[in-house]
């Protein structure tokens, strides 16, 4: 239950974003799914820091050199993201 709290607060703050800040820029990433998105998921399957190196090494790689393309976060298999966004734990 601890591990999840940090997270989904993280989570909050990218939805927030997701809302109200990125609809101004319109889609404009050159990856899938976007920056935002693999931020939410990233830190949803990853947790708090691992899932914040993982995106910031997702933000190195979006460069006007990069051609783009899917990149999916990767998985955990202990948690899972729920259908409002946010971390919960799977049933096992």
């Amino acid at each position: 239950m601890l591990r999840i709290v940090p997270r989904n607060i993280f989570i909050l703050f990218i939805i927030a974003y997701r809302k109200i800040i990125s609809p101004m820029y319109g889609p404009v990433c050159k990856y899938y799914p976007s920056c935002s998105e693999y931020c939410q998921n990233s830190i949803a399957n990853n947790g708090v820091f691992l899932g914040a190196a993982y995106t910031f090494m997702r933000l190195v790689r979006c460069n006007p050199w990069s051609k783009g393309g899917v990149d999916m976060p990767r998985v955990s298999t202990k948690y899972r993201v729920n259908k409002f966004g946010f971390a919960s734990r799977k049933n096992v």
